[in-house]
């Protein structure tokens, strides 16, 4: 994965988790495998964050 703001990701069971680079944890609830799937396909992964998941999923910071 290659990501200026997006240090790393994880899916488990509908929970994503990302890291980013300023060290920020976040778990964003009830995302599809799909929606994981493309995020990792996406050509910037901070963008894909920005419009797909952070507006429609809820979260909380880890």
């Amino acid at each position: 994965m290659n990501s200026s703001s997006v240090r790393s990701v994880g899916w488990t069971d509908g929970t994503l988790e990302l890291e980013f680079v300023n060290g920020s944890r976040y778990q964003y609830f009830d995302v599809p495998q799909t929606t994981f799937a493309a995020l990792l396909a996406a050509p910037s992964i901070g963008a894909y964050v920005n419009t797909e998941i952070k507006p429609y999923y809820d979260y909380r910071e880890v």
